[in-house]
C-alpha cells in the first residue's frame, strides 16, 4: 500500500504526497510502521490560528503570495469543523485559496477535524512529517476557528501565530485565554476596523501585567489581510523568528500532551463513534448503565 511512496514523495511528487496522507488519514494497515522510515528534517512550521471569523484563511492566502515572491515552496494543511454527525466538512479553505491550486511550488490539502476539539485533526501531526519530506521550504497549519484552551497547534509548530479581531476582547478576556498564552506571534486583522487601536493598546497592557515571566514582549502586528497589508511585516518577523532559533517555554509541555494524545489514539484504535452508537442503540435505555457499558472497552484498551 505504502510501497515506493516515498521516493516518490522526496522527488516532490504531488499525487504521492497526496495519496500518502489519504492512507495515513484513513488509518490505513502499516501507516505507523510507515512512518517511521521517513528522514529527519528541519523544515520550519508556521502555526496560524485564532477565533472563528478573524481571517485566518485569507491571511494564508497573504503568506502564500509572499512566500512565492521570495521563491520559497510551500506547503499548507488547512483543517476545517466537521459535522458532529457525520464527520465530514465543508473543505471552504480551498475555495478562499482556489489561485494556488495549479502553481508548481504550492501544495494544499485541506481536512476535517473529525470532532477533535483542539483545532487538528488527529493525524495533523504525521502528515505534516510526511509533509516534510516532500521538500516544502515552508509549512503552514490552520487550525479551525478555536476558542480559549485549544491550544494543540503549539506543540508542533515552531512559530504560532495569534490571529485576532479588534471585536475579540477585552484585556481582562484576553488575559484568562490559554491560547494567547502559547502565541509566538500576534496579528491583529482587519485593523481598519473601529478600535483597532485601543485593542492593541490593551493587548499589550495585558502582555505586561500578565507574561512577566516572558524576556521579551510577543510582537504585535496589524494586518489587513484582504487587502495583504502587513503581510510583509508578518513573513519578517517568522523569519527573524525562525533564524534565531526561537523556542517557546511551553513547546515542551505542549509536545508532551501531543504525544500523550497521540498514544491516546493508538490505544482507541479501532473504537468508533459511530460504532459506538450503534451499540447503544441496540441496548433497552431503561436499563442502560454507561459505565457497565464502558467496562469492556476500558479493559480492553488497558491491555
Amino acid at each position: 500500500m505504502f510501497d515506493n511512496l516515498l521516493p516518490r514523495i522526496i522527488s516532490g511528487d504531488f499525487k504521492a504526497l497526496a495519496r500518502a496522507i489519504s492512507l495515513i488519514e484513513n488509518d490505513a494497515p502499516g501507516y505507523f510502521d510507515w512512518l517511521k522510515t521517513l528522514p529527519p528534517s528541519d523544515v520550519k512550521i508556521i502555526g496560524i490560528t485564532g477565533p472563528p471569523g478573524s481571517g485566518k484563511s485569507t491571511l494564508v492566502d497573504g503568506m502564500i503570495n509572499g512566500f512565492i515572491s521570495m521563491q520559497k515552496k510551500v506547503g499548507v494543511i488547512c483543517i476545517d469543523p466537521s459535522s458532529p454527525f457525520h464527520r465530514g466538512a465543508i473543505l471552504g479553505d480551498r475555495i478562499r485559496m482556489n489561485e494556488w491550486y495549479t502553481h508548481p511550488d504550492i501544495f494544499i490539502r485541506s481536512l476535517s477535524s473529525k470532532g477533535s476539539l483542539g483545532g487538528l485533526n488527529p493525524r495533523t501531526l504525521a502528515i505534516a512529517d510526511v509533509m516534510k519530506a516532500a521538500g516544502f521550504d515552508i509549512i503552514i497549519i490552520e487550525t479551525v476557528g478555536v476558542g480559549q484552551n485549544e491550544v494543540e497547534i503549539a506543540s508542533l509548530a515552531d512559530t504560532t501565530v495569534v490571529v485576532l479581531v479588534p471585536e475579540s476582547g477585552d484585556s481582562m478576556q484576553t488575559l484568562k485565554s490559554g491560547l494567547l498564552e502559547v502565541a509566538d506571534i500576534f496579528v491583529v486583522n482587519k485593523c481598519d476596523r473601529p478600535g483597532a487601536d485601543i485593542f492593541i493598546k490593551n493587548l499589550l497592557s495585558t502582555m505586561g501585567r500578565g507574561f512577566k515571566e516572558k524576556k521579551n514582549i510577543v510582537p504585535v502586528i496589524k494586518t489587513n489581510a484582504l487587502l495583504r497589508e502587513g503581510i510583509p511585516e508578518l513573513l519578517r518577523e517568522i523569519q527573524k523568528q525562525m533564524q534565531a532559533g526561537i523556542l517557546h517555554p511551553a513547546h515542551i509541555q505542549l509536545m508532551a500532551q501531543r504525544a500523550w494524545y497521540e498514544i491516546q489514539q493508538y490505544r482507541m484504535q479501532g473504537i468508533t463513534q459511530e460504532m459506538l452508537a450503534n451499540e447503544i442503540e441496540k441496548l433497552p435505555p431503561e436499563n442502560f448503565n454507561l459505565y457497565i457499558f464502558l467496562e469492556k472497552y476500558i479493559h480492553q484498551s488497558g491491555e
